[in-house]
């Protein structure tokens, strides 16, 4: 088979690393890749925003199937407007996508669903904000509703951090929001929790922590992610239990309602206090730099698994994953983020 991977990141080279591994495939290319994915695919520079160059690609270089690796490229609809080309892709339409693009979206289907998650109000006008930040305790978390490349959450400590960080939202600091949401600070125990869904089933595909504050011993802002290790210590079958029952499948089911049933990589982004999970937000696509430390431990072939899922097959495959610890760590720029 042919294959295409759209992306630029570590998560993208990740893919790519496992799915040179599977003796089915025969060619691989990346769109636009980076230094790490030129030695394993072929490179190919191109906005990744333009969805008609992109599939001039897909039709010169004969691909099968298309993995799309960030999240920007689903929730503008590449998924959909792919489909109508009768091209092959893996990753939810862009109605399945505003579980990352919209956090208003994702916390009113939590609220409609019984869905565990952290107190919250959607504004739009700042003085509604500000009248709920005043009968509210600190820290508050104020987070953008759209897309923010990680940088679009902020746990203020202090009433006046929460109505500047909230000013700075509705005054456009983000071309993605009009909106804010404001949150109840949960304490506990950070856990990302990842599946594979297709039309029929899904299938838990890893688990992992990140540190996402850029300063030694969690201080500074938060970042897109700093490192990650996989598996999560306080990950266990009770627990698993209680994420699919009380978080994963009404999602899922939620989904199929709304006439969207999600296909793709689901990644949950759970807060774990008193051995209860509740979900923080939720992301359409796989984590970086999570993606990484999961590659290193997937035994099954990752080109078997995601042509499964295109196919609605899921339910046929046993996905095995290495007992072994796997860790990243990221090197950045001064300054970041």
């Amino acid at each position: 088979m042919n294959l295409a991977v759209i992306g630029s990141g570590g998560r993208e080279h990740a893919i790519c690393y496992k799915l040179k591994q599977s003796p089915k495939i025969k060619n691989l290319i990346c769109i636009p890749g980076n230094a790490g994915t030129q030695k394993i695919a072929i490179n190919i520079d191109e906005d990744i925003s333009n969805f008609e160059a992109i599939y001039k690609i897909i039709k010169k270089y004969n691909i099968d199937l298309v993995v799309v690796g960030p999240e920007k490229p689903l929730v503008d609809g590449i998924v959909d407007f792919l489909n109508k080309k009768k091209i092959r892709v893996f990753g939810p339409d862009k109605f399945a996508s505003q579980l990352e693009g919209s956090k208003a979206f994702m916390k009113n289907l939590c609220k409609k669903n019984n869905i565990p998650t952290a107190n919250f109000g959607i504004f739009d006008n700042f003085n509604d904000a500000s009248a709920f930040i005043e009968i509210n305790e600190s820290p508050i978390v104020v987070k953008a509703d759209g897309l923010a490349a990680g940088k679009g959450v902020t746990i203020c400590n202090s009433k006046m951090e929460a109505l500047n960080s909230t000013k700075e939202i509705l005054n456009g600091k983000f071309k993605s929001s009009s909106k804010v949401i404001l949150e109840e600070f949960m304490k506990g125990d950070e856990l990302s929790y990842f599946i594979i869904v297709d039309k029929n089933s899904y299938q838990f595909f890893g688990s992992a922590q990140d540190h996402k504050r850029v300063g030694e011993n969690d201080t500074g802002p938060n970042t897109g992610g700093m490192g990650a290790y996989s598996p999560a210590k306080l990950f266990n079958r009770d627990l698993e239990k209680k994420i699919n029952h009380k978080i994963i499948e009404p999602t899922i089911d939620a989904m199929k309602k709304l006439g969207h049933p999600f296909q793709g990589f689901l990644y949950a982004g759970l807060m774990i206090r008193d051995d209860e999970p509740y979900l923080i937000e939720y992301n359409i696509r796989m984590g970086d730099p999570e993606c990484q430390v999961l590659m290193m431990r997937l035994e099954t072939d990752l080109l078997e698994i995601i042509d499964s899922a295109t196919k609605n097959k899921l339910h046929n495959l046993k996905i095995e994953w290495s007992k072994k610890n796997s860790i990243t760590i990221v090197l950045c720029a001064k300054g970041y983020p």
